[in-house]
Order: C-alpha cells, then sequence, then structure tokens
C-alpha cells in the first residue's frame, strides 16, 4: 500500500512549488529536477538540460522502425508526440519543443504547476504545439493521443503503483515507442544504517515507489516493455555543495524540534538523500524502454 495518496502528493508540490522556482538554481529554466554535469556540459544551463538532451537525441534519430511502419510514418507525417507523465511546471516539454518539431502534452497532480505551466508556454509562444494539464499519470484520459515517446523525471517514485504506472504506459505509448525514466532508485546494501536514512528521504519527498534494477525491469517487462539502456548518472550530480553541508548543519541543529520537522521535512528528506547518494544506498538512473509490438 502507498505511503503517500494522489492527495498527499498534490499538497507536496502546490505548496513548495514555488520555492523551488524562486530559490532553486534551476528555476528560470523551468528546471525542478537535478543538474547533472555529464560528458560535454559547458555550464550549469546545459547542466539541468542534460536529461532532455539525451531524449532529444533520441528523438531526432527518428529511429522509428516498427513505430514508423505502425504509424503509416512519411516525412510528411505529424510531427512525434511527446508526453511528460508528471511535468511540473512544462520546463522539459517547452525545451524540447524549442529544440525539435514535437507535439508535447504534460500531466501533473499539481494545480499550482499547471498554471505555471501554462503561463510558460503561453509566454514561448507554444500553444499550438504543447499543453499541459491538471491529472494523474496513473489513471490517464481515454481520449489522450497515442505517445511516440512518454518519459518521467523525477516523477516516477510518487506514483503509488509501479504496476499502475507501467499499465498506463503500456496502453499509452505506440508499439515500437520509447519510454525514459529518470529518477532514484536503491542499491544493494547491508549497511544497518541505510534504513533511517531511506524512510527520512521517503517521507520528506512523499516517495511511494523506490524500486532496485531488478523489480523496475520486471514491471516494464510485465506489460511489454523491452529494457535498451540504463545510464547510471550519480557520477556527475552535485553532491556536497557548500548549500548542501549548511542544510545539514540545519536539520542536525533544529530536525529533533517538532515544528521543525514538520516545516522543513522536504529539507530533511533532500539531507537524506544526500547522504543515500553519497554513502551508494540509492542510484540515480536514465532508463529507456521500447515498448514491443
Amino acid at each position: 500500500m502507498a505511503r503517500f495518496d494522489i492527495a498527499d502528493v498534490r499538497r507536496y508540490y502546490d505548496r513548495h512549488t514555488r520555492g523551488f522556482i524562486t530559490r532553486g538554481q534551476g528555476g528560470g529554466q523551468g528546471a525542478i529536477h537535478r543538474a547533472v554535469w555529464g560528458p560535454g556540459i559547458a555550464g550549469r544551463a546545459d547542466a539541468f538540460h542534460f536529461v532532455e538532451e539525451r531524449i532529444a537525441d533520441l528523438l531526432a534519430t527518428r529511429d522509428t522502425g516498427d513505430l514508423t511502419a505502425r504509424r503509416g510514418s512519411s516525412r510528411g507525417d505529424p510531427p512525434l508526440h511527446v508526453i511528460d507523465l508528471g511535468c511540473g511546471v512544462g520546463g522539459s516539454l517547452v525545451y524540447l519543443a524549442g529544440r525539435l518539431p514535437i507535439r508535447g502534452t504534460g500531466i501533473t497532480l499539481s494545480g499550482v504547476q499547471a498554471r505555471l505551466a501554462a503561463q510558460r508556454i503561453r509566454e514561448r509562444g507554444l500553444s499550438d504545439r504543447v499543453a499541459c494539464l491538471e491529472g494523474d499519470y496513473t489513471h490517464l484520459p481515454d481520449s489522450m493521443a497515442p505517445a511516440d515517446l512518454a518519459f518521467a523525471i523525477e516523477s516516477f517514485v510518487h506514483g503509488p503503483s509501479p504496476e499502475r504506472f507501467f499499465a498506463e504506459c503500456a496502453r499509452l505509448v505506440r508499439p515500437g515507442g520509447w519510454l525514459v525514466i529518470c529518477d532514484d532508485f536503491r542499491r544493494p546494501t547491508d549497511d544497518p544504517r541505510a534504513a533511517r536514512h531511506l524512510d527520512r528521504f521517503c517521507r520528506g519527498w512523499r516517495v511511494n515507489t523506490l524500486l532496485d534494477a531488478e523489480a523496475l525491469r520486471a514491471s516494464a517487462r510485465s506489460v511489454g516493455f523491452v529494457h535498451e539502456a540504463t545510464t547510471d548518472l550519480t557520477p556527475w550530480l552535485e553532491l556536497r555543495r557548500p548549500r548542501d553541508r549548511a542544510l545539514a548543519v540545519l536539520v542536525a541543529l533544529a530536525g529533533w524540534l517538532p515544528l521543525a520537522r514538520a516545516r522543513m521535512a522536504h529539507v530533511m528528506g533532500g539531507t537524506a538523500l544526500q547522504t543515500c547518494l553519497v554513502r551508494g544506498w540509492i542510484g540515480y538512473d536514465l532508463v529507456r524502454f521500447r515498448r514491443k509490438g
């Protein structure tokens, strides 16, 4: 059973999204996920778009294979349809639509995020190609158009049921299409200290689904997705920054107070995640699947 229901996750993002945007280093670009300083990254803006660039590379190949045949595709066909499952304020779709002639649809639980996303899309002049909807990615409307590629960046962990997530993706993604997930996943450990930090991370960030690699692949495989690649992005994250060290000290000093625990739960969760990443109890992976015909 999920620890946090849909309403809990919605309240979390309704409450904190504006703070993520105003105080987060990627907020100006609509990025409320982590910066990845991978190969070829020249600056912070590039680091916040590292994952989107991997998705753009995949789309740009138009290596559609069976997908092309099943869509009856030719060079004159409509653009590929890309769906962001947990779209935040629309930053990823806006970026991709600026890079490629795609059509994009985003889904977010948060009404606050949906309104900010709509504003971002209008300001970028993309309303004819991109839309972000308020809704639950485990209960998508039947009217939603099939996806040539669906992705979830730091949203998979919030879902109450990985089985339901993959079942919806199997219904949504065309045969031959892609599913890309970038998120935190468990690593094997016998360290008795891990459980406390993992629990604090899950409570602070409203995490329901923290799978290991094999469980993730098994869930995807059960509904017809083939695992194509996994890239461990953990070595390219910014860990133990001065800001993170300062927050860890604040948590250590004030985190035992009941009022502080209530108001700083998301900060405590982030500090616990940092510890888990540094100690190898969690890894940050970019995983690509393809749906069988």
